[in-house]
């Protein structure tokens, strides 16, 4: 769980954002060092690549500790402790983004045809609705449905999981209720 956390602690959009010299996304557009912001600060590659290192950094532990046979309860803690690691980095003062692709990346061994659906529903809500934040949140909220459907052995650590990103779209959710919340701007 430690390497799961230490991994999920390495900011992909800082790194990258300082490799190319540009602003901080901790304190440029939303605030939020994620794929979506940097996406407002920079362009759609540096956005890719910022959120395949976002999957990937959930994906490998995961994927490493279902090799080693794990129950899925344990798969579930070292996939939260990835999203923590995330959240709150432990080598950029804490100040994390909202996990959202990391989750991605930890459900994704679960199967393709859980992952076709969540991206689905994501893509989906976005592209209706041009909220990225409302599109998390419905499809991580959708997330344990899916997987009861498909794999009902990992229900339990997916709803946990949902919970933790949901929890951290508090203050989307207070200002998509307000009508504040930004929307994804139709050049992308």
């Amino acid at each position: 769980m430690c390497l799961a956390y230490l991994l999920g602690s390495i900011s992909s959009a800082i790194v990258i954002c300082r490799i190319l010299k540009l602003p901080d996304p901790r304190t440029q557009g939303s605030n939020n060092p994620g794929a979506t912001n940097v996406l407002r600060i920079s362009n759609k590659r540096t956005a890719a690549t910022v959120l395949v290192f976002d999957i990937l950094k959930g994906t490998i532990p995961v994927w490493g500790a279902y090799f080693f046979g794990l129950e899925p309860l344990h798969l579930g803690a070292i996939a939260l402790a990835a999203c923590l690691g995330h959240m709150y980095p432990l080598f950029f003062d804490f100040k994390g983004g909202k996990a959202v692709a990391t989750a991605f990346g930890v459900l994704l061994p679960i199967g393709l045809d859980l992952a076709g659906l969540l991206v689905f529903t994501w893509y989906f809500v976005a592209k209706t609705t041009r909220y990225s934040s409302l599109a998390a949140i419905i499809t991580v909220s959708l997330a344990p449905f899916y997987t009861w459907l498909l794999k009902p052995l990992y229900t339990y650590p997916v709803i946990m999981l949902s919970i933790l990103i949901v929890v951290r779209h508090r203050a989307n959710l207070l200002r998509l209720l307000k009508g504040t919340e930004p929307k994804i701007s139709k050049k992308y």
